[in-house]
């Protein structure tokens, strides 16, 4: 099922005007990566949307165009890895049409396949919550780094898969973002999705 095509989030998924939707809607997908025949996928259960140009929690902020930003303004449903505190790799998905550089960055996931090569990327010897709470997690376990920056997500590497599981809507709160009190009032909007009660989810839970 993981490795079926059809399955596989199509670019039009991607590609719609409100990245709030698309924030809300990957709650539940299966992100799924496949690095040297190593399969792992775990069910993205956090997500937080990054309101482009509009957005002063967003690194484009008033169009703000750099090397790392770039990447942003580019096609929908292309993967925008950055380096955080020069430790943790962030994985986020870039969305709405080119030139318009909204993202969404995937927060925490619950482990689906591939838990053993999980385990051994984060140097771990048993399963528990951290393995993906948090974002810098998520990407250490699905061994996503900096160097994946770019990657469409309709490829054999890494990709967002929909197996047909539905989060009920009175199951996935909203809430503010964390990390971003840089970003003023735009710090108090409720662009953080989650689902409740999930232990996988990352911060504290109300």
């Amino acid at each position: 099922m993981l490795l079926d095509a059809e399955r596989r989030l199509r670019k039009d998924f991607y590609n719609r005007p409100d990245v709030l939707v698309v924030a809300q809607q990957l709650i539940g997908k299966i992100l799924v990566t496949n690095f040297d025949n190593r399969l792992t996928a775990a069910r993205i259960v956090e997500t937080e949307a990054y309101n482009g140009a509009a957005d002063k929690a967003s690194h484009a902020y008033n169009n703000r165009r750099t090397a790392r930003t770039e990447i942003m303004f580019g096609e929908p449903g292309t993967a925008y890895v950055y380096l955080c505190y020069g430790i943790h790799h962030l994985f986020n998905v870039v969305s709405n049409a080119k030139n318009i550089p909204h993202a969404v960055l995937i927060r925490g996931a619950e482990p689906v396949y591939g838990i053993d090569v999980m385990l051994d990327r984060c140097r771990k010897l048993q399963l528990d919550t951290t393995i993906t709470k948090g974002p810098g997690n998520v990407s250490k376990a699905l061994g996503i780094y900096t160097r994946h920056t770019g990657f469409d997500l309709f490829g054999t590497a890494i990709f967002i898969v929909d197996d047909g599981y539905h989060a009920y809507d009175k199951a996935v709160i909203a809430s503010a973002r964390i990390g971003v009190d840089y970003a003023a009032e735009d710090a108090l909007l409720p662009y953080r999705y989650y689902v409740k009660g999930n232990p996988f989810v990352s911060g504290k839970i109300k």
